[in-house]
């Protein structure tokens, strides 16, 4: 057994059944599966809970399981573990990093948050545990625009790291944040003029775009809104075709929840693909998970010194979003 790489590296039997074994080692070891809608099929199949970073949060906050396990990305299994310090937080695949939490290093937004002293900083919970001791209050996609709406008109806001939700919500609110300047790597690559071509292949198509994707893109949608609003619209909307700007993986649960619809990916501008895959969400695989499982590792912690500073800007996200 190893795990210098990141993940557990042992051997599994090819006779056993997966799916079988990671619920018996889930029930014998009281551990829970958090998994995120950007995982494979498989992965959200077999989660407890699945949903966006949000209700990921708001339901870490109320388990009692000795054992968390949070199929998702890095910064996603240190959120759970600054909310729960004292359960075991494992994750499958600590190389399950974001390009979004890269784009704005602790270091750096400490040195602009210093030369702007006046304002309060609101950071997207795509971010380090670090970048979040930073912060004031920190958002998600589905809460931002609640939580921004909230503060007096005249605040001064630095809001990071992605500068393409910042400017959403500014367009939105009539504010003047002053935006960290990162991005996704996954939604910074929807090919706008591949979606007009689908749009007149399947004009009656509804096009649902996430805020984290550019404004050319955000301008062709009917639905603008995080992977649970986009989720929600879909499932009650009467529509029943529909051209999905975000990760590919929120497919696999609309597809469940709404049998009868076709939800078609919008594709990338790299001219290969038929849909936007994030790479770092596709490293949770049922054989990390059963690894993972069986030796508990690879853990996720938190300094003590970081976890009491930024759990009071994710405590406050959840308070302002009841």
């Amino acid at each position: 057994m190893n795990v210098d790489k990141g993940y557990v590296e042992a051997p599994i039997d090819k006779s056993l059944d997966l799916k079988e074994e990671i619920l018996r080692l889930k029930k014998e070891k009281n551990a829970v599966i958090l998994a995120h809608y950007y995982t494979v099929g498989e992965i959200q199949d077999i989660a407890d809970f699945i949903g966006d970073s949000l209700a990921l949060a708001q339901i870490a906050e109320r388990l009692d399981n000795d054992i968390i396990v949070m199929c998702g990305v890095h910064f996603m299994g240190e959120t759970v573990k600054i909310l729960c310090p004292d359960k075991k937080v494992l994750v499958p695949d600590l190389n399950a990093g974001c390009s979004l939490a890269d784009s704005c290093p602790a270091p750096e937004l400490e040195k602009f948050i210093a030369a702007h002293p006046d304002h309060t900083v609101i950071s997207y919970v795509n971010t380090s545990a670090a970048v979040k001791a930073l912060t004031d209050i920190v958002v998600t996609s589905g809460n931002a625009m609640k939580i921004i709406n909230s503060l007096p008109a005249d605040e001064k806001i630095i809001f990071g790291p992605d500068r393409n939700l910042g400017n959403y919500i500014n367009s939105e609110t009539g504010r003047e944040m002053l935006l960290w300047d990162g991005a996704c790597h996954v939604h910074e690559q929807f090919s706008l003029e591949k979606i007009l071509e689908l749009k007149k292949q399947h004009p009656e198509a509804k096009v649902l775009v996430h805020p984290e994707c550019p404004k050319p893109i955000r301008l062709v949608a009917d639905k603008v809104g995080s992977t649970a609003v986009l989720l929600k619209w879909a499932t009650e909307s009467p529509f029943d075709e529909f051209i999905v700007a975000t990760e590919s993986g929120i497919l696999h649960e609309m597809r469940k929840k709404c049998p009868g619809k076709s939800f078609i990916p919008a594709p990338p501008n790299d001219s290969t693909c038929a849909c936007n895959d994030c790479a770092f969400m596709k490293l949770n695989t049922l054989g990390k998970l059963y690894n993972t499982l069986r030796y508990e590792l690879p853990e996720v912690n938190v300094d003590e010194s970081i976890i009491d500073r930024a759990r009071q800007p994710i405590t406050r996200m959840l308070e302002l979003s009841k």
